[in-house]
């Protein structure tokens, strides 16, 4: 596994980062409804998130799923653990486990009241 230079960018990544989204198009400018779904959920949190495009990269594409054992985008992690995919994260957020989660490593949640 350490000689799979996309394997190596996805440790990179979300070692780099708190928070990563593999997921199709970009954070401004989602290219399906799951990514924008979970970018909603994020952004409603106000968790600040690397959005990662696997639709720029075939290989970060395929490589992704088989570093996670998750066959679908997106993928959501967290201090560098996978989390899970749009129907886990939309879960998650709606009995507020997510923002649990969040909170129990570290990563600052400001939901908005006024929203």
């Amino acid at each position: 596994m350490s000689d799979n230079p996309t394997f190596e960018r996805i440790k990179q990544d979300i070692s780099d980062n708190d928070v990563v989204l593999y997921m199709k198009g970009s954070p401004v400018f989602p290219q399906c409804g799951f990514s924008a779904a979970v970018v909603q959920v994020l952004t409603h949190l106000g968790v600040q998130f690397k959005g990662i495009d696997i639709l720029a990269d075939p290989e970060l594409r395929e490589g992704v799923k088989v570093y996670s054992n998750w066959p679908t985008i997106p993928q959501l992690y967290v201090k560098g653990e996978f989390v899970g995919g749009c129907d886990i994260i939309r879960e998650m957020f709606e009995t507020g486990e997510l923002i649990e989660h969040m909170n129990n490593n570290g990563v600052n949640v400001e939901v908005n009241a006024g929203a």
